[in-house]
């Protein structure tokens, strides 16, 4: 007789099916944490994967071309699809539906560690130049560059627009019923991980994006709203450190047998959201500072090109104003 029940995967022992989800029956170890994470659909992976193919097979079109690409734009791209997988397809994202703390870990993550490294990784750029033009037809690269023009990129790039949606992705998620109606279903909890690296990205692409950008303020302007947004972080965390309640009613109860108290979990969520703004903030003012430099090489590099030029052109003036001289000089004698 065959069985109508499937085997269990590896680690089921530390899981159980909770909807459509696979969640721990286990209090979180290092082990648990980095083990993989089976799902109803397998979104992340399949993700993460195209995201690396994409990228992989641009660089190559490039290199066949006889094109150059940075090393360290790859090597960016890679850490971060990696820390996105890191949190989405391990332990952490089963644990992320269960404790309040964890969960914090991915959206920090999310939020502000892949996004930085995806944006140094230039993928924009490298999309215009390995997608073929299309000498006016409407194909992937026209269609691109429409859009990185368009009135609808300007608004959703500018500061004004970014930096709202920013803190209030926080404030606004946290401190309304909108998270526990997200965390109601693995569809809600999937759009939830959507919004975290969006928001991200549309906040750090003017900042320190590698790409073409509507907009791009001079490097101090940038540096301050990278230190406008970061604190916004950093009260978060405190307001939910200080709170004796539960913030999310979803994380109110975690799983008796682990022992863990809630309260005392969300502070340790808390922690996490205050302290992990310095990581992403010394990573942006890094590359911040590096990509001022080399601007300000290039710059200096076509001053002296110009100046070059400009001086070979006087000293002809000059030649030939000694010439004119030298001939009128000759017609008087």
């Amino acid at each position: 007789m065959i069985a109508s029940t499937p085997p269990p995967m590896p680690g089921m022992d530390t899981m159980h099916m909770s909807g459509p989800m696979w969640m721990p029956t286990a209090p979180p170890t290092l082990e648990r944490l980095l083990a993989w994470h089976p799902q109803p659909l397998p979104l992340e992976p399949a993700v993460c994967l195209v995201a690396l193919t994409a990228y992989a097979l641009a660089v190559v079109r490039l290199h066949r071309r006889g094109d150059r690409w940075p090393p360290l734009r790859t090597a960016a791209w890679i850490a971060g699809v990696a820390t996105g997988s890191a949190v989405t397809c391990t332990g952490v994202g089963g644990y992320g539906m269960e404790l309040f703390s964890v969960h914090m870990v991915q959206h920090m993550v999310l939020s502000m560690l892949t996004p930085v490294l995806l944006l140094l990784g230039a993928p924009l750029t490298l999309a215009l130049r390995a997608l073929p033009a299309g000498r006016g037809r409407a194909v992937p690269r026209e269609l691109l560059v429409g859009l990185l023009h368009s009135r609808f990129t300007r608004i959703i790039s500018s500061p004004l627009f970014t930096l709202p949606l920013f803190i209030a992705s926080l404030y606004g998620l946290y401190f309304t019923p909108l998270f526990d109606l997200a965390m109601r279903s693995w569809l809600g909890h999937e759009i939830m991980l959507v919004h975290f690296v969006a928001v991200g990205l549309l906040f750090f692409w003017p900042i320190v994006g590698a790409d073409p950008a509507p907009h791009r303020p001079p490097h101090p302007l940038r540096m301050l709203e990278l230190f406008i947004g970061m604190p916004f972080h950093a009260f978060f965390g405190i307001a939910v450190m200080m709170s004796t309640t539960p913030v999310a009613a979803f994380f109110a109860h975690p799983p008796a047998s682990w022992g863990m108290d809630a309260v005392s979990d969300q502070t340790t969520g808390g922690g996490i959201a205050w302290a992990f703004g310095e990581v992403p903030t010394m990573l942006v003012l890094a590359a911040l500072f590096a990509q001022w430099f080399r601007d300000d090489t290039r710059r200096a590099a076509r001053a002296d090109r110009q100046a070059d030029r400009d001086q070979g052109t006087e000293l002809a003036r000059y030649n030939a104003y000694l010439s004119r001289l030298s001939a009128s000089d000759s017609r008087d004698r």
